[in-house]
């Protein structure tokens, strides 16, 4: 993290917190617009009013008397509650569901219930400005709560993802995937844990990735799955609106905040006079630089201004990526080199697929490559098939155990499930190059004459690499 930070000073590329906030924040965010983005409810009607999708508003409550005589049966089963005046994501409660056996109960991200007891005590530290910029006296409000996109079902904690995307001179200039994460309670906030993920303005493409405000990762928390190669839907949308979204608001330098809805498509969720600068660490590149770029054009349609911004920083990224972070960068089908048992190079096309664990090959691209003789010893064995996911750990065990060292080529077995069954299929250690890059992967051998494809290489082997599922 330092030899990052201390590159980016070196290339006078970071923005830091004095330079935004004198250069950019105060000079194009006058005070009506900053009193806009401060006011979560005033800029929910403001968009509304411009034709900006947003959450809908369910209630509000200014004062301790409204609380008082709060009907909590109005609530839906879930809903969003926050002060209106909050950032950071402080004093935001996510609620998912209503206890059935019990009257006004809720349930939280973390499994948790809420009771309206614990919701009033929230609501009165909320109006006394708890939350608040400045701790001045404030507003709780509900809103509906989003409905996750399956899309983003794997790689987020309960929560909601949302894209922020910075706006300067009407201008898109750098984007980033906020993702929840257990760590911070299923909120999309880089301060409470959440994952920044940066993306290509060009095609709208996920690239390298920051837990909290500092630490690279490239998997999701826990799991093989990789933060890169995420195609975000409603791309071009997503950046229309942010922009509409600074010619409605009048501010000038603006941090955009959009979720996507699982039925409505992209909804504005918050504007950000002052965004957070972590946005920079997530793209491995920094703001300044493309400020300044865009600081004299005259942009004058949103479509001008969003062809400039992917324009501008979008697919040179690539480089960028590749010299930063010292990962190829390569798309979802590669030509790659299979090395026979002789040496032989057999190329052939491979489909790149961080869906599946391991990589796989067919039978008869086996055989070439050296393997019949490891293939005829496993068809002339007897093995499980069409056994449930719970019976699977005890067969891998029990294959594994009964066919250890009885085949030179057998390194392991590999235990599948798919829609015509579950299967175990034999594993050989083969060698392939893949955009140069030389790896040694456990693969398993299965017949897919019919599939697409002859070889798909999983995430097991793809750890060098950063998917861009444009090229």
């Amino acid at each position: 993290m330092f030899d990052f930070l201390k590159n980016f000073k070196k290339r006078k590329k970071l923005l830091g917190m004095n330079s935004r906030n004198l250069e950019y924040v105060r000079p194009a965010n006058l005070k009506r617009a900053r009193e806009i983005a401060d006011n979560k409810i005033l800029s929910k009607r403001i968009l509304k009013k411009g034709e900006i999708p947003v959450p809908k508003l369910i209630a509000k409550i200014g004062s301790l008397e409204q609380l008082e005589n709060f009907d909590w049966n109005t609530l839906p089963d879930s809903f969003v509650l926050k002060p209106n005046r909050g950032f950071g994501g402080e004093g935001i409660i996510v609620v998912y569901g209503k206890k059935k056996d019990r009257e006004n109960v809720w349930i939280k991200a973390d499994g948790s219930v809420i009771t309206v007891d614990d919701l009033k005590s929230h609501i009165q530290n909320i109006i006394d400005g708890a939350f608040s910029l400045a701790n001045v006296s404030d507003i709780a409000f509900f809103e509906e709560r989003l409905k996750l996109l399956k899309l983003f079902k794997p790689y987020a904690f309960k929560g909601i993802p949302d894209i922020r995307v910075v706006v300067y001179n009407k201008v898109p200039v750098m984007a980033m995937l906020r993702l929840p994460t257990k760590e911070s309670g299923g909120k999309a906030n880089l301060l409470q844990g959440a994952i920044g993920v940066g993306i290509d303005l060009a095609s709208g493409t996920t690239t390298t990735a920051v837990s909290g405000k500092s630490k690279m990762v490239d998997y999701v928390p826990g799991t093989r799955m990789l933060l890169s190669g995420i195609k975000i839907p409603y791309w071009n949308d997503i950046l229309k609106l942010a922009v509409k979204a600074q010619e409605i608001t009048g501010l000038g330098y603006l941090g955009a905040d959009v979720a996507i809805d699982s039925e409505k498509g992209p909804v504005f969720l918050e504007l950000n006079a002052r965004p957070g600068l972590s946005i920079q660490i997530a793209n491995l590149d920094g703001l300044k630089r493309r400020l300044e770029r865009v600081q004299e054009l005259k942009i004058k349609t949103i479509e001008r201004g969003v062809r400039v911004g992917m324009d501008l920083f979008g697919g040179e990224i690539e480089e960028g990526v590749e010299d930063i972070s010292g990962k190829k960068v390569i798309g979802t089908v590669e030509k790659v080199k299979l090395i026979s048992k002789d040496g032989k190079e057999i190329e052939v096309e491979a489909k790149i697929d961080t869906g599946a664990v391991s990589t796989s090959i067919d039978t008869e691209l086996a055989k070439q490559l050296g393997f019949e003789d490891l293939i005829n010893f496993w068809n002339s064995t007897e093995k499980p098939s069409n056994f449930s996911r719970e019976e699977g750990k005890m067969i891998d065990d029990k294959v594994t155990k009964e066919y250890a060292g009885k085949h030179p080529d057998l390194v392991g077995i590999s235990t599948v499930y798919s829609s015509s069954g579950s299967s175990v299929r034999p594993k050989a250690k083969i060698s392939f190059i893949l955009d140069g890059v030389t790896i040694i992967a456990n693969a398993n051998i299965t017949d897919r004459k019919e599939l697409d494809k002859e070889v798909i290489i999983g995430k097991k082997n793809l750890g060098k690499f950063l998917i861009d599922v444009n090229k």
